[in-house]
């Protein structure tokens, strides 16, 4: 996942950024890539310690089947079982330290190894939602700013997505990796549901965010009437991607819903 996104040749460069980005290769669209669902296999048992250095390692035996091409049928039981239990530790814990470096996971286990894990579960899996999950924290984190203008883009009004998303105003990019940890943080601790329903919102605005820019970079390029064929279908390939991702973030919306629509009637495993 790049963490310098960059289109250029837009008038918000930092906004058509966070396209760019998200167009290579996390799963989020083109670059938040195409957020893949997730396949866990996490140790239950090392969970269990949550060991300052490495919050969730993956087991060696995991490991050592992965690579010799475990059966994916195994591979997919362990994904949702790591997935299961993870969440179920942190639920029965009290101490704040546990769902930070929970939270943390992506920084401290690397995200290949996540990856490794539940990148193909179903988007209607638990495992599937937590990759996403995950994948938004970090693509959130990693282009603060660009988000923070493309939400205010998608919302220069307050409307109710602002209110399910918890964003009482417009964010800055701080504003956004805060709200990056507490979207992941109330999966964990809060209501599960709220959680999906909140990273629906918040993708839903960006997503709309990236249609308004592709529109403008069109209408700046067909303005005035001097400017280059080549200028002209450069600007359009860049809308087109931007449209891109906004497709792949509605796409993640809708897959955020659904889990929150089968967690409250108690099936998403």
């Amino acid at each position: 996942m790049s963490t310098r996104p960059a289109f250029p040749d837009s008038s918000n460069s930092s906004a058509a950024a966070a396209a760019a980005h998200a167009s290579h290769g996390s799963g989020l669209g083109p670059g938040f890539g195409s957020l893949r669902s997730a396949s866990a296999a996490f140790s239950p048992a090392r969970m269990g310690s949550m060991r300052p250095s490495r919050p969730a390692q993956l087991d060696p035996a995991v490991a050592d089947g992965l690579a010799g091409g475990m059966d994916p049928q195994a591979i997919s039981e362990m994904s949702h079982l790591s997935a299961a239990a993870l969440l179920d530790r942190v639920r029965h814990s009290e101490d704040p330290e546990v769902v930070r470096r929970v939270l943390t996971l992506v920084e401290t286990v690397g995200v290949d190894e996540i990856a490794e894990l539940w990148s193909d579960a179903e988007p209607d899996s638990l495992p599937g939602v937590l990759w996403r999950l995950y994948m938004l924290r970090t693509w959130m984190r990693s282009n603060r700013d660009a988000i923070a203008r493309l939400w205010r883009v998608g919302e220069p009004v307050a409307t109710t997505a602002s209110a399910i998303a918890g964003v009482d105003q417009a964010p800055t990019e701080d504003d956004i990796a805060r709200l990056a940890d507490s979207i992941l943080s109330g999966a964990f601790v809060g209501d599960f549901a709220v959680a999906m329903e909140r990273a629906a919102a918040f993708t839903d605005v960006v997503a709309l965010g990236l249609r308004v820019e592709a529109r403008r970079l069109v209408e700046r390029s067909t303005a005035n009437g001097g400017v280059a064929p080549a200028d002209e279908k450069a600007a359009r390939a860049q809308a087109a991607k931007l449209l891109h991702t906004g497709a792949n973030l509605l796409s993640t919306a809708r897959a955020f819903e659904h889990g929150a629509n089968l967690w409250r009637r108690g099936k998403l495993e």
